[in-house]
Parts: C-alpha cells; structure tokens; sequence
C-alpha cells in the first residue's frame, strides 16, 4: 500500500510511520513543524490547520489510505476543522481514511461504551473529536473511525514522563484514583490500526486495551517496571479537583478484537511484562 500517515511525527505517528515501513508499505509522513526521525520514509510539511496544504498533499502523494493521527488537544482547528477537511480531501481522491479518535467522545455516564454508543463529551478537546466523527461518518461513510485510550509506550509516552516527574520530584501533582481508562500499548494500536487499514472494515471501532484501570494504578505500574518509588506517587480525586472530564470511561472492544489478529493488551500485561 501507498500509505500517507498525517502527525507522523507524533508519538503514534512514529510507530505507525515505523510498522508500515517494516510491512513493506509505501509510506508518506507529514509533520507541522519538525520531521520525524523515522528512517526510509518521506517526509512532507503539512499542517492541519492551514487547510490549503490538505488538497495538494495528496494530490502528491496519491495515497491509498490516509491515518490520520494528528494530536493538538487544545485545537479545535486541528481536532475538528483539519479531521474534517481531510475526509473531504481523501474522499476526492478515492483514499481510504482511518481516522483516530478517542474515548474523550464519552462522558462516563454508562462506564462501558461500545461501538454503537452516543458520544457525549464534556470537555473541549471532546466535542472536537466527536464533531469529526460525525462529519466523517457523513462525508466518507467508507472510513474507518479508530476511537482509543491512554497511550502507552516503552518510556516516551506523555503519561510514562509524567509519573517519571513525579517520582523523581520534578513535578508536584496526583494522579487520580477515580479517573479509570483502558490503556493500549502503542505498538498494539499501531498494529491494530495498520490492520484495518488494510482491511473492508468500516465505521466505528474500539482499539484500547483489554484492562480498566485508574490512572493511579497505571503510574504504579508504569513505577514499578521502570524501577522508581512507587510510595511517592500522590493519589488523589478527579471529583474533588478543579479538572473538568470524564471519571471513569471504559471502551469496549471485544468487536472489534474479533476482527484484527493484533492481540490489545491490558495495561497489566505489556507493563509487567515490557522489561
């Protein structure tokens, strides 16, 4: 496949960028202000949020697929307006579009959230989310809409940095015992995603991992597998913060797992088990 990767130089992006070279992919990867470090891939400026750079992209690339994982949490621009005028655009051009979404559509209200669930958000960076799946699922009906979870990794990810922080006293902070996630390892997601990307599935799936857990017990573990004090780490109540968001948002993929051979593993596995 011919593969166009939007955010490749982020967190996922990398490993997606990484993935679909190894499989023999084709791959393009666009950055918005630095280009990646992935070798042997091309690398192409392009901004979500200047949508003039969208068209002629892709008239370039000639993508057969295009994975959207671009990530500006606090932009609208990026999240919503961006997603969706690169729907439009790989619809034009007869690409298949996988486009990464989150659980932050869901307000926690039902806890456990299947594919046909209603998104209701609360928080900005949810409403933006949920406005591109929406227009998505009206302008590319075809697409694949690829909602997660907390990100994982092997040490890089934003979560794993930050119990490091506070472990290590860089940061003052709790992490919160009633905010409860299912957490996917990246290389999990990365593969999920490649999979249906290469894949007649449409619509809405679920790629997060297989164990609910509060972001408490998730910087424990992430603590004890990298050999910090896990005694340190504060807990503490979303309720009881001035954070807005869901408390506890669980995202069922059992559906989606009988569709893709890439095992999604539970936060209580790929940390215990990672070194």
């Amino acid at each position: 496949m011919n593969i166009l990767i939007v955010g490749g130089s982020g967190f996922l992006g990398r490993e997606l960028a990484r993935q679909a070279r190894a499989l023999g992919h084709a791959v393009t990867a666009t950055y918005a202000t630095r280009a990646g470090d992935v070798p042997r891939i091309r690398w192409l400026p392009m901004d979500l949020r200047r949508g003039e750079e969208i068209a002629p992209a892709l008239r370039e690339v000639r993508p057969d697929v295009v994975v959207n994982a671009a990530a500006r949490r606090a932009d609208w621009v990026t999240t919503a307006d961006g997603a969706i005028r690169l729907a439009m655009a790989a619809a034009q051009h007869g690409s298949r579009l996988v486009q990464v979404s989150s659980d932050a559509v869901f307000s926690g209200a039902d806890i456990r959230y299947e594919e046909s669930a209603t998104p209701d958000p609360l928080t900005p960076y949810g409403a933006a989310k949920a406005a591109a799946e929406t227009a998505i699922r009206l302008f590319c009906p075809a697409a694949v809409i690829a909602r997660t979870s907390l990100i994982i990794g092997d040490g890089d990810s934003a979560h794993e940095k930050l119990v490091h922080e506070l472990a290590t006293g860089e940061r003052q902070g709790a992490l919160f015992t009633d905010d409860i996630r299912c957490p996917v390892h990246v290389a999990d997601l990365a593969r999920g995603l490649l999979e249906l990307a290469d894949s007649p599935h449409t619509g809405v799936c679920h790629l997060a991992g297989a164990d609910a857990v509060s972001r408490h017990e998730l910087g424990v573990l992430i603590a004890a597998r990298d050999g910090l004090d896990a005694a340190v780490l504060t807990a503490g109540r979303r309720a009881d913060s001035p954070f807005p968001g869901a408390l506890d948002v669980r995202l069922d993929s059992t559906r989606t797992q009988r569709s893709v051979r890439t095992t999604l593993r539970g936060a209580r596995d790929f940390l215990r088990r990672a070194r």
